[in-house]
């Protein structure tokens, strides 16, 4: 008993002590570029690199009077950052950068030599580190553990170690690579014909001890550009703590050999995890020798749980999750964790909206500004709701259009994420479509103002964005309605940015979305593409008109839209209106949107129309394409058309017909 009354007399004094304590701070080193000379106080820039023409140029830069062959260089931030406590405790970190590596076409003999984000210990060069040695260590050095080094190498030259001349690799204390992956699995080329930029992200997860390796590649550096769902490479039971020293410093290193190449950073974010510093313990032990014996042991007795409790509170706020919504442009709103469960009610059932795949929406009144919100809380496992929540944080944060749902912020406290939108007093269409008896339908005017503007809204994500964008899951509980019944597009949980120069995005888990609005191509590619989401909105156009599910068994068919096409081949296509309008409709309107659908509905992507002239079609001011009286086959496409631009894919000429 007295051992019980101990242990809860210290687990009460260690909860008190804790009870405010907070989850890690961190340290943010942003520079959007271009670069200057006013950022010349803030890195250290060694041997021939430079700060020139915007961008930190690693090797020389071939507008000054430089022989470019055999050098190497390295700019390193002057502040350095402490990653470890002896390694009991390890920094996590995050960074996102632009590069450039750009081919001369004076070098004879190819491209080389790469460059690297580095780790390091000091702010200093090895001699020697041109050629193979990429900057980072010489051929005395390479592989010592005194180099306390850790880098990610793009590597452009294939060295007899090298898996080949384009791949990115993991280095601790040398230039031989504990793990490669090659960029061309993932159609990347760092030195292509001309010119083009990569977006990087890398992440390091102290606690776990995991680093992730994200890319794109783009003709222009855009700081927006949200991460990808899946790296380019991924690396476990990586403890830097017992590579690099306490005190360590970021930044880059490149080099040259015969081959020549320039090496180009034209911005850069880095995101640390702060920790305690040793001053701090030495003012807690000069406090502890003052005081009382018990209160000295309560205080060893924390010193020695801090880990523990540390490691509690890291878990509960990724370091690596807090510098990706800190840097997020436009800066939306943190919302607090305690107003949104007041606004809520303890997120209250009565106050639930609807629920998803991801997460439980619901109502909430913030009583200080008398504002209603919608709280979407996600709900899936720890590791995939921060993907969730990130995926359609980083792209609905930067959407704006007068039919999307309008976001405000966010909360992540915890391990808890939170978004929160403008709040829709009519919810969701489908609520108003697929209603009871005790309910009144929505009137045929309304019903085709939120038909064009579903349309506009898609027109804008996939065409008028600076990046296109693939919403997914069209359908009608995604639609939501304000006071004047107007169309807001919504749950972007599965949409995904699509990375310039491509047309397609593919899920490694399978094919996303709801039965009925999955275009047939998507089953057989896994890719969605902006002819999938023009499927789903013709099971959207017609689920609107007739007033039917599209999954509807009706008149011996087991689809919506197979009865739609067969009163089309029969001339009746009216028939297909919703009764509940109770022929209070424009025929001529009606007509028009039930044939929209069905062309939206074609088995075949390249067939349907494009955004822009379905919003033509909307207004009555251009016809709805030839829409055949039978329901065409399925014609799969030749292999080579699959993998590539699937907007228009479908016109090579090894075809496969599948029949219905």
């Amino acid at each position: 008993m007295g051992l019980q009354l101990k242990l809860f007399i210290l687990t009460f004094l260690l909860s008190m002590a804790f009870s405010e304590t907070r989850g890690p701070d961190i340290i943010e080193k942003l520079f959007k570029g271009p670069f200057d000379e006013s950022n010349v106080n803030e890195f250290e820039v060694l041997t021939q690199a430079s700060i020139n023409n915007g961008a930190l140029q690693v090797t020389p830069d071939s507008g000054g009077n430089y022989n470019l062959s055999n050098k190497s260089g390295r700019i390193l931030l002057k502040d350095s950052f402490k990653l470890h406590d002896k390694g009991a405790r390890v920094a996590s970190f995050s960074t996102s950068f632009f590069i450039n590596i750009q081919n001369l076409r004076s070098s004879t003999s190819g491209h080389g030599e790469g460059m690297a984000f580095v780790i390091a210990p000091d702010l200093s060069l090895p001699p020697g580190s041109e050629g193979q040695y990429l900057g980072l260590t010489n051929a005395i050095t390479d592989g010592n553990a005194t180099n306390h080094l850790v880098a990610i190498e793009f590597d452009t030259f294939k060295q007899d170690f090298d898996p080949d001349d384009n791949h990115i690799g993991l280095n601790i204390n040398s230039v031989l690579s504990v793990q490669n992956v090659s960029l061309s699995d993932f159609g990347f080329q760092l030195v292509p014909e001309g010119s083009k930029n990569f977006t990087i992200w890398i992440q390091y997860d102290g606690v776990n001890k995991t680093l992730q390796v994200f890319m794109v590649d783009e003709e222009n550096p855009v700081p927006t550009k949200p991460r990808p769902s899946n790296p380019v490479m991924f690396a476990k039971d990586l403890d830097i703590g017992k590579v690099v020293s306490e005190r360590s410093y970021f930044g880059f290193a490149a080099s040259t050999g015969s081959a020549i190449e320039l090496h180009c950073v034209l911005g850069w974010n880095l995101t640390v995890e702060k920790l305690p510093e040793d001053e701090g313990l030495m003012i807690e032990a000069k406090i502890a020798l003052g005081v009382a014996v018990p209160l000295l042991v309560i205080l060893l007795a924390c010193w020695w749980l801090q880990p523990i409790l540390y490691k509690k509170y890291r878990t509960a706020n990724d370091p690596t999750i807090m510098g990706t919504l800190k840097s997020l442009p436009g800066t939306p709103r943190e919302f607090q964790f305690g107003d949104l469960k007041a606004a809520t009610d303890n997120f209250n059932k009565k106050n639930k909206l609807g629920q998803g795949g991801f997460g439980v929406v619901y109502k909430g009144v913030l009583s200080k500004e008398s504002l209603e919100i919608a709280v979407k809380r996600f709900s899936r496992d720890k590791v995939k709701s921060k993907d969730d929540f990130l995926a359609e944080l980083t792209i609905i944060n930067r959407l704006r259009h007068k039919h999307l749902v309008k976001l405000l912020g966010w909360c992540y406290k915890n391990g808890k994420l939170l978004l929160v939108y403008e709040y829709m007093p009519n919810g969701s269409l489908d609520t108003h479509i697929f209603c009871g008896p005790e309910k009144a339908t929505i009137r045929w005017d309304l019903r085709y103002q939120i038909i064009s503007g579903v349309a506009s809204a898609l027109h804008y994500v996939h065409n008028e964005y600076e990046q296109m964008v693939v919403h997914r899951d069209l359908k009608a509980s995604n639609i939501m309605l304000d006071s004047s019944f107007n169309a807001r597009l919504g749950d972007f949980g599965l949409a995904r940015a699509i990375e310039n120069g491509k047309t397609s995005y593919a899920e490694l888990e399978g094919v996303p979305g709801t039965l009925g609005y999955i275009a047939p191509e998507c089953l057989h590619t896994g890719k969605a593409t902006r002819g999938s989401d023009i499927y789903g909105f013709g099971a959207v156009v017609l689920e609107v008109v007739c007033g039917q599910r599209p999954w509807t068994k009706i008149g011996g068919f087991c689809f919506l839209v197979d009865w739609v096409w067969s009163l089309h081949r029969e001339g009746r296509i009216l028939e297909a209106v919703d009764e509940r309008l109770k022929g209070d409709y424009v025929a001529e309107e009606a007509e028009r949107l039930l044939l929209l659908g069905l062309a939206c509905s074609h088995p075949n992507a390249s067939e349907r129309p494009k955004t822009q002239a379905i919003l033509q079609i909307a207004l009555g001011s251009l016809t709805v394409p030839y829409v055949p009286p039978f329901r065409p086959a399925f014609v799969w496409p030749s292999a080579g058309a699959v993998e590539g631009n699937i907007d228009s894919e479908y016109t090579d000429d090894l075809t496969v017909t599948i029949s219905h």
